[in-house]
């Protein structure tokens, strides 16, 4: 099976060489020179041997850059050229003969070599030939970096969270995103809309091509239109040269449209056109450009009341939703706050290039019972705040910002949990289900973490442990 460069690899590893001849000292030579400018050489040189070792090395190691010999006995270097693309399909291939050929370049073109050299050798020419094929490898890397960020930032594996709610949310992703239909994502401001609507991009074959976001609040209705369609020079007062739109500039890949229901009415009919045909027209313009764009749609509003209202379509609205993503606000899914609170701590810490700071019980507990209003983008503005006017490498309560600790949160689960007599919810049951719903609770909103559930409910750990295995938790 094909091997590729490993996506943890960067591009300041050193590039890896294989050096393939006969000779052995010629060999050696021309490992010395790469190694003085940085190359990790590798040789294979072992007389008549000498391909059957380098074939050998290439099916167990990674090499980036293979310079071989074209005559040799038993192995030569067509058959090198041929199992290392094969084999390292990334890696680049530099071919050495003191029998030079047009029909033998030809031959070693078409089976992907990178250049041809003829001995002796010119150890300068060989050096711009390592240099060129080495960039071509250090662009790869940081492709595969760049992709592998992404990955993590806009993955699945960027939608943080272990409760429940997001775990049936992720499966919904993972169902949706390979599929072309359309998404409206529904929830509060700052519950990470736009992060699933990357997530579904990222995760769709359109990972490629473009993914553009347009928040339709933030533009006024007089050139919303242009944003979305584009213009041509001289459609309107202050159209000096042409334009392209949101969805030209998308296509092939992603449009996201945040707070799509506040689009005015005229906007929403021609948006309605395009998705029904697949094509727009530019103001100004005559001609129909067709486009292949897939559209995600967010809103923190209730669409289907603005239809009762009259000032969303109905029509429309079956359009955007398709399938409907819920997110749900981080009021709902407690549970997640540790996680989230680990995962900006982890990203705050390598951003600022300081350590990542321990977090008390005292501090994760107040976060716990907090309301976030603000949500998801509320927590992440505060851990940040916290961190970054930390001095001991410890957030504590003294850190908290004002109005987040004791007595300055709504009643929450945390609540209950500390305080019994507030969940009339449960007057009525037997005291082994008041029991169990609350050490349920504990650990949940404490993500399993036995430890800090013992504290919550105010008993100890073996106590714990005795009514998890009593209860089958």
């Amino acid at each position: 099976m094909a091997k590729e460069i490993k996506p943890a690899e960067t591009s300041e590893v050193r590039v890896r060489v294989l050096i393939v001849d006969n000779d052995e000292a010629h060999a050696q030579a021309v490992a010395d020179s790469l190694t003085r400018v940085g190359y990790d050489c590798t040789v294979a040189s072992a007389g008549a041997e000498s391909g059957k070792k380098a074939l050998d090395l290439i099916e167990v190691e990674n090499f980036d850059v293979i310079i071989t010999e074209l005559m040799m006995d038993e192995v030569d270097g067509l058959e090198i050229l041929r199992r290392s693309k094969a084999e390292l399909p990334d890696a680049e291939v530099i071919l050495l003969t003191g029998h030079a050929s047009i029909k033998s370049a030809l031959t070693a073109g078409q089976h992907g070599a990178h250049t041809y050299l003829t001995k002796p050798l010119d150890i300068s020419e060989l050096r711009q030939a390592v240099d060129r094929a080495s960039s071509r490898i250090r662009l790869l890397r940081k492709t595969f970096e760049l992709s592998r960020r992404l990955d993590e930032k806009f993955g699945f594996e960027g939608v943080i969270g272990n409760s429940p709610s997001m775990h049936r949310l992720i499966e919904k992703l993972r169902s949706v995103a390979p599929t072309d239909s359309t998404v409206l994502i529904q929830g509060e401001s700052g519950t990470g809309k736009e992060l699933v609507a990357r997530a579904i991009h990222q995760n769709s074959e359109r990972k490629n091509k473009p993914f553009v976001p347009l928040n339709i609040s933030a533009l006024p209705e007089s050139i919303l239109e242009s944003e979305l369609f584009g213009h041509e020079a001289g459609a309107f007062t202050g159209a000096a040269t042409k334009r392209i739109g949101k969805f030209e500039y998308a296509n092939g890949g992603t449009l996201f449209l945040d707070e799509v229901g506040e689009m005015p009415m005229a906007t929403q009919i021609k948006l309605l056109r395009v998705l029904e045909e697949r094509r727009i027209t530019r103001l100004g313009a005559n001609d129909e450009i067709p486009i292949n764009v897939r559209l995600v749609a967010a809103t923190n509003a209730d669409l289907q009341d603005m239809i009762k209202k009259g000032t969303f379509r109905k029509d429309l609205y079956f359009r955007l939703s398709v399938v409907t993503i819920v997110l749900p606000p981080l009021s709902d899914r407690r549970a997640d706050i540790p996680f989230l609170i680990d995962h900006f701590l982890k990203q705050f810490a390598e951003r600022q290039k300081r350590p990542i700071p321990t977090v008390t019980r005292q501090v994760q507990q107040a976060l716990m019972a907090y309301a976030w209003p603000g949500n998801i983008r509320e927590l992440r503005n505060v851990v940040e705040g916290m961190m970054v006017l930390d001095i001991d490498g410890k957030l504590d309560v003294d850190d908290l910002p004002e109005g987040i600790g004791a007595g300055h949160h709504e009643h929450s689960e945390v609540d209950l949990i500390q305080n019994p007599a507030g969940n009339d919810g449960l007057i009525g049951r037997s005291l082994n289900d008041v029991e169990k719903y609350y050490i349920a609770r504990a650990l949940e909103l404490t993500g399993g973490k036995r430890d800090e559930a013992a504290n919550l409910l105010g008993i100890g750990e073996r106590t714990l442990y005795r009514k998890i295995r009593e209860y089958e938790l």
